[in-house]
């Protein structure tokens, strides 16, 4: 059976590879019958889920172990990895997260050669810079990935606090470290989920939210969690609890919601806010005086209800970026003292144009505004009550961050599109003059002149028009004979903006079609369209995915022959419903660290916290959604699916790896195509990787897999070796 599998494989290949040594691992269905509401739902590979069994670890090493074998097989693949690394080296230095603290610069700076970034400091912008931490110098085993997932410098600049991480966890240790020595100081506090804090004002300690395991697949990890105070010099393990369901019992605290506290920009007050999914924030504020009191006096900020998705501060004002009554957005001002939504001035009525984010420097704010695919930014001044547009020309998506917004209103501003890396300047408000930054580092890729974009709306299954974004090479002959790969998200509110990618013009340069999709569920038309792939609303968000794939097809950008669909993350609900609903549409799919079981999500570490965005197995309508959305309770025995790669990181604590795991092994026992179901498992990645050597290889893996089945000549075997 094993070998006839195989063999049915090499024979369906566009290219057969050599039979590997080892065979594709049975997977025995032992089935288990739920009842939700009425409806009986059977799931063979539950027994899957119990990641600490041996049994468990041992199907997952089998499983990995074999996908490798196989995909060191592709012709390409090792090519792919040494475009990735060569297009790397044309950027000769890449720097990330600048900020100034007085007249300190500090930054992550990643040269071609280095996995990971490390941590510096300049005295001055233009100043010689010198190197504060090399993650890699705390490796005992120089295999392993070791990285700083975050760094925040104290206000006076002499201390910064570092989060790192191991394996490509995402929970880290913070450190805190003496900059004029390079020292660590002796308290270590692990489990910090990103590695965030927010310093006090005197310098004297941080405020922070740990996770209660620092074992990704805890289901217990982060429930009831609690935001901290840890002051330096004291022993963690008593840092009291400020702000938590158990310190705050008259809140409604949920135990899934992630209490954080931070400090607004100018340090005068202290912001409570119950971080989940659900964009509209639910928050409190505070004074700093009040931390110190034994019951903190909190005041309302904003509920739920308010459909605020951010806030900031200028002054005695505070600045709230609503969609209540108006879904496109618009920013509203109230009193920062006693903050109150409804009794708001309107600063910026709704328009056609979509609020996308709102931010603030020590005297400015800014907004920025999308059409739905390229974005600009205006900045409003309290002090003259004048609005002004920031002199960007070029289109794209626009990003702006701020060297010390507490005490500065210099901010760094770039423009990126899909066939433009971008310039980073600095940029005065005042004066609202843009300069190239003296972190801006010039980019030349290959190919890059050769690029074609087009900006299209495409009718999906009710009528509505969906964007697309297609980026491929001058010359495409539009007959079909094109490989395309088309990415799709749709979750949570986030808009596929424009982005310039190496790994993609690697792909690109091979005469690939890069096809992005905007699907429901994102918000490139604002908030009615991230409500409309929401929840019950959730399958909209595959139906826009297969009618942009259906439209590259009936207009023969593609063929079903060549049709590469990428989902990731929550876009494993995207990709997994895509290729059960229409199988015949597809090549070969990338399944990558997906939720592809939704209707078991809650029963998994971060589970509960997303319940908000997908819906909840308590409530009978979203559980029947939940239903609806769940890719591994769709796959039918006998159906000729496309060659699938399911990917999964042990290490992952957003999407735990049994999602994908079940996922293909319904696969590989239901398709009967003879296309290939391959689970790739890395122990060294978790939801992703700084490490660029894992990231090379990983998505050189994904993507020579989908070629090879696609039919791309570059990843096709020189002879066909059928076993």
């Amino acid at each position: 059976m094993k070998k006839s599998l195989f063999g049915l494989v090499a024979l369906a290949a566009a290219g057969a590879l050599p039979a590997v040594a080892q065979s594709l691992p049975a997977t025995p269905k032992r089935p288990v019958t739920d009842t939700y509401f009425g409806k009986k739902v059977v799931d063979n590979y539950r027994w899957l889920e119990d990641t600490n069994n041996p049994e468990v670890q041992a199907w997952f090493k089998a499983q990995g172990d074999y996908t490798n074998q196989t995909l060191d097989q592709i012709p390409g693949r090792d090519r792919l990895i040494k475009t990735f690394e060569d297009y790397d080296k044309l950027l000769a230095v890449r720097y990330g997260e600048i900020k100034q603290r007085g007249n300190r610069y500090f930054y992550r700076k990643t040269l071609p050669n280095e996995k990971v970034g490390k941590l510096y400091v300049r005295e001055g912008k233009t100043g010689a810079e010198k190197p504060l931490f090399d993650p890699m110098s705390l490796a005992t085993d120089k295999q392993k990935s070791y990285a700083m997932t975050a760094f925040t410098p104290s206000p006076n600049g002499q201390l910064v606090v570092i989060g790192l991480q191991e394996g490509g966890a995402e929970l880290s240790t913070l450190r805190t470290m003496t900059v004029a020595t390079k020292a660590f100081r002796p308290e270590s506090i692990p489990a910090v989920f990103g590695g965030t804090v927010d310093w006090l004002p005197d310098n004297s300690g941080f405020l922070y939210t740990p996770n209660n395991s620092t074992d990704p697949k805890d289901p217990k990890g982060n429930l009831n969690t609690k935001a901290r105070l840890h002051r330096l010099g004291t022993p963690p393990k008593a840092d009291p609890d400020l702000f938590s369901r158990a310190k705050n019992p008259d809140m409604g605290i949920r135990p899934d919601q992630y209490p954080l506290m931070a400090f607004s920009n100018d340090r005068t007050q202290v912001y409570g806010e119950l971080s989940s999914v659900d964009r509209r924030i639910n928050a409190w504020v505070t004074t700093p005086a009040d931390l110190s009191k034994p019951k903190i006096a909190w005041k309302k900020l904003a509920a739920p209800t308010d459909s605020v998705y951010s806030y900031s501060k200028i002054g005695s004002k505070l600045f709230l970026h609503s969609v209540k009554g108006a879904p496109n957005g618009r920013i509203l001002m109230t009193d920062a003292a006693a903050p109150s939504p409804a009794t708001a001035t309107v600063l910026l009525p709704e328009s056609t144009q979509n609020i996308t984010r709102l931010s603030a420097t020590k005297d400015y704010l800014f907004v920025t505004l999308s059409d739905g695919i390229n974005e600009h930014i205006r900045q409003y001044s309290p002090a003259t009550k004048q609005w002004a547009d920031v002199p960007l020309t070029t289109k794209g998506t626009t990003g702006i961050e701020f060297y010390d917004p507490s005490s500065s209103n210099e901010a760094l501003v770039y423009v990126m599109s899909w066939n433009d890396p971008g310039t980073l300047y600095d940029y005065n408000p005042a004066t609202q003059k843009l300069v190239t930054s003296a972190f801006h580092v010039p980019m030349n890729y290959p190919g890059v002149a050769d690029l074609v974009v087009e900006e299209l709306e495409v009718p999906s299954h009710d009528g509505t028009m969906v964007p697309l974004s297609l980026i491929y090479r001058k010359g495409l002959k539009k007959d079909g004979s094109a490989v395309c790969l088309m990415d799709g998200y749709g979750a949570y509110g986030n808009s596929a903006t424009p982005y310039f990618s190496r790994r993609n013009l690697a792909l690109l340069n091979q005469g690939v079609v890069w096809a992005e999709t905007h699907p429901r569920g994102g918000s490139e038309k604002g908030d009615k369209w991230y409500r409309a792939g929401y929840q019950t609303t959730k399958p909209n968000t595959w139906k826009d995915f297969i009618a942009c794939g259906d439209y590259l097809v009936k207009n023969s950008y593609t063929s079903p022959q060549h049709l590469i669909g990428m989902g990731t993350s929550a876009g494993g609900v995207l990709i997994g419903r895509a290729i059960t609903e229409r199988p015949d549409l597809f090549a070969a799919a990338i399944s990558n660290v997906s939720c592809s079981n939704a209707l078991r999500f809650e029963n998994s570490p971060n589970g509960p916290v997303n319940a908000p965005e997908f819906g909840t197995v308590k409530d009978s309508v979203q559980c029947m959604g939940l239903y609806e959305m769940d890719a591994f309770n769709h796959v039918v025995p006998g159906t000729k699916y496309p060659a699938v790669l399911c990917v999964g990181g042990m290490n992952d604590p957003r999407v735990i790896v049994w999602q994908p795991g079940k996922f293909a092994a319904a696969l590989q026992g239901a398709s009967t195509s003879g296309k290939p179901v391959l689970m790739q498992v890395n122990y060294d990645n978790g939801h992703f990787t700084e490490d660029k050597k894992v990231a090379f290889r990983n998505f050189a893996n994904m993507y020579a897999f989908a070629l090879w089945q696609a039919g791309h000549p570059a990843f096709q075997p020189a002879t066909t070796a059928v076993k």
